[in-house]
């Protein structure tokens, strides 16, 4: 039984075997207190153990069941015990803010970053402190302080050029075009982006480069280019999964917005450009949208031919994405 074999565990603060266990054992917890009991258990056998990635995982759930603030605790309680070592100390200071911010609290994140940031200082790792100022660059920019934000990567990637850490250097570069974006200096952000992808390190870069430059694209009003750098992302995705959903969801928004603004002449053109990349339910699902372009366009039979396409399509997701995109808009005008 795994509940025997994950009660025996937490009882012996097995950390390995609770975490080897969790999924399956969670997933067989159908009542929410009894899911609750069994999330303070386990929490406190990983705050034992010092587990992160057990606390990861059930803080998800915490936030699943409206009780985010408990997930933040039980990091809250490792900073705790591991304020007598500097560097413990600092890494569970990142865990601590990481999760503030994927619970959408910027400010709280920022807060302990910035305290990370003088330990790091103190301990002299100069890669740390780059990473520290990098990620305190990203919170400035989701509070909309864009200027701040610029200056901080600035200063993040110069110090990643110094140390030769490559990888961390073209990310920062992809971010500050990101940020330069964001201030409308398009010109200074393709220019900065065309640079990362001269000679791209690997997909990853290519992939996070060619989004950003698909935003300037588009923010200048060349979609086509726009959709050339989306394409180019797909094909460069591969087999990594995470990078294939990272550059069709940015390829989504794109069409939702062109669809939004009634620039259907742009977005008949493009749409056949992603088609061509699929031969499943996906290629019917552009080839519906192409149609779909066309019938706002004013060509009636477009209509038909979007129906019959749409009834192709076996994938829900992509037929509910559709259902809304063609739903009337209301606009609420004083």
């Amino acid at each position: 039984m795994v509940e025997e074999k994950i009660k025996e565990a937490i009882k012996n603060r097995d950390c390995e075997t609770i975490l080897e266990l969790l999924d399956e054992y969670l997933e067989q917890i159908e009542d929410e207190e009894k899911l609750r009991e069994a999330l303070k258990e386990i929490g406190e056998a990983a705050v034992e153990c010092e587990d992160f990635d057990i606390i990861h995982e059930i803080s998800h759930l915490y936030e699943h069941l409206g009780e985010p603030e408990k997930g933040i605790e039980l990091y809250k309680k490792i900073v705790e015990r591991r304020k007598g070592d500097k560097e413990k100390y600092a890494e569970a200071l990142y865990y601590l803010a990481e999760e503030y911010e994927h619970m959408g609290m910027p400010e709280e994140a920022l807060k302990i970053y910035q305290e990370l940031l003088e330990i790091e200082k103190e301990l002299g790792n100069e890669r740390e402190i780059a990473l520290t100022l990098a990620n305190i660059a990203v919170v400035k920019d989701e509070l909309g302080e864009a200027d701040e934000a610029i200056k901080l990567m600035s200063e993040a990637k110069d110090i990643f050029e110094k140390i030769n850490d490559t990888k961390n250097y073209h990310i920062a570069l992809i971010d500050l075009a990101h940020f330069y974006y964001e201030l409308g200096e398009y010109e200074k952000a393709m220019q900065i982006i065309e640079e990362v992808l001269r000679n791209p390190l690997d997909d990853e870069i290519e992939v996070h480069g060619r989004l950003v430059e698909s935003e300037i694209h588009s923010a200048l009003e060349n979609y086509k280019k726009a959709a050339l750098s989306l394409r180019n992302a797909l094909l460069r995705s591969g087999d990594d999964e995470y990078l294939f959903e990272t550059a069709f969801e940015a390829v989504l928004e794109f069409i939702e917005e062109l669809y939004n603004e009634e620039k259907y002449a742009e977005l008949k053109e493009v749409a056949s450009l992603f088609a061509e990349l699929f031969e499943d339910d996906t290629k019917f699902f552009f080839q519906a949208i192409e149609k779909l372009a066309e019938w706002k366009l004013g060509k009636e039979e477009a209509k038909k031919e979007f129906e019959e396409l749409y009834n192709k399509i076996e994938n829900e997701e992509m037929k509910e994405f559709l259902d809304e995109l063609k739903k009337p808009k209301v606009n609420l005008s004083l």
